[in-house]
């Protein structure tokens, strides 16, 4: 059996190394056509002499002229090649068999539609791609006979959990499979126990420590705010044709369930394991067999008890609009993903206090025009307005 060929965007995050340990425990089975990453020149050296790549490219010009010198120099076979003028062929490539869509935010959307183009299996963690572009980026899904696996912990586990007439992505109504609710699974993040009172005094350290997962900084921010679940929410709205009112939050503080399905016959099926991304990885890329990950069993014997309560949105402000943003339509989603990652970004960097991401998300979307065309390039140009718009709040509130 010949091995599957994969692209990885976003090689050097948590997601894209959880994946080259996965390809590493598995060599039979899989090679590395291609890495693609920022500007982390020593991750992406160490990677491309690890795994010998046939292609690495790096959006920041800089770092990708810093990785042709250093592999040159380690007389190494790998092709450094340009980011905007090669991005699609590395994804498109005829060699090129499942892509793993890991790039953090609205970067991802463009590379793993030209993926989704070429008909590709594509591995989806950047969940962006859906709440900015929903409804185009499932029609291109369907035109061009791609398959899609969800990667996001939770998005696998319902996946997991759905009838297999789901999981094919037919287009029918959640019920008429037999599907009652989705249950969304989220730990509450680091402060679902800290006075309210104290919220406008987090720091970025706080809130990039998450006390189960291991992620990049600005996930890790959403966590904390839990606009992470908010856009997982609007993800899973269109990875599963389900209607607002079909998905429910649930706060898991223990992160062992990552997701559940209720049934219309009482049934609830879980998917449980370990708070590790390796899972969710090596699922979708065997899918639909099991390959090692190299992560252990649950050890019932330990485990002393599963919580389960409802969402404060006194507490998580930007988990309800997110939620609102999803009942007013694909516009709405594309402002608040533009204006979080703005004012995410600018709390990382010192800018604005940890209550003012909610405050600069929610007069965005009150402040931009929705009428926007439906098509990308209509998406796009919402996008860039709402940065304009939060960047103009952010600025009202530097520190």
């Amino acid at each position: 059996m010949s091995k599957k060929r994969v692209t990885i965007l976003g090689s050097t995050g948590s997601i894209g190394q959880s994946t080259l340990d996965v390809i590493a425990r598995n060599p039979e089975g899989y090679e590395v056509f291609a890495l693609v990453s920022g500007r982390n020149t020593q991750q992406m050296l160490q990677d491309c002499l690890t795994f010998t790549p046939r292609f690495a490219s790096m959006s920041c010009s800089q770092a990708n002229s810093q990785l042709r010198e250093q592999l040159d120099k380690h007389s190494s076979n790998t092709i450094v090649v340009d980011y905007d003028t090669d991005i699609a062929h590395l994804c498109q490539h005829a060699d090129v068999d499942v892509v793993m869509s890991a790039i953090v935010g609205a970067a991802g959307l463009l590379p793993t539609l030209h993926a989704i183009e070429a008909s590709k299996t594509v591995l989806l963690a950047n969940k962006e791609s859906l709440v900015m572009s929903g409804q185009l980026f499932m029609d291109k899904v369907r035109e061009h006979n791609a398959t899609l696996l969800p990667i996001d912990s939770e998005h696998n586990a319902i996946f997991q959990c759905m009838p297999e007439t789901i999981r094919n992505q037919q287009g029918q109504p959640l019920s008429q499979h037999g599907v009652s609710k989705i249950l969304l699974t989220g730990s509450g993040g680091p402060f679902r126990e800290r006075p309210l009172s104290t919220f406008k005094d987090i720091t970025v350290a706080e809130a990039v420590a998450h006390p189960n997962w291991s992620m990049g900084q600005k996930i890790s921010v959403d966590s904390a705010t839990m606009m992470n679940k908010g856009l997982e929410f609007i993800e899973a709205k269109w990875l599963f044709n389900a209607d607002v009112n079909d998905i429910e939050v649930v706060i898991h503080p223990q992160s062992m369930i990552h997701s559940m399905v209720q049934y219309i016959d009482g049934s609830v099926l879980a998917q449980m394991g370990h708070p590790d991304m390796r899972t969710p990885i090596a699922h979708a890329m065997a899918y639909p067999e099991r390959i090692e990950a190299g992560v252990s069993p649950l050890d019932f014997s330990t485990m002393k008890d599963f919580s389960f309560h409802a969402p404060d949105f006194e507490r998580y402000p930007n988990l309800g609009l997110a939620i609102e943003a999803c009942k007013e339509g694909q516009a709405a989603t594309t402002v608040i993903n533009a204006a979080n990652e703005q004012a995410v970004a600018a709390f990382l960097a010192g800018k604005i206090g940890f209550n003012d991401i909610y405050a600069i998300n929610a007069q965005t979307l009150a402040s931009t025009n929705l009428n926007y065309s439906s098509d990308l390039a209509g998406i796009l140009q919402c996008d860039a307005d709402a940065r304009d718009q939060a960047e103009q709040q952010i600025q009202a509130r530097i520190k």
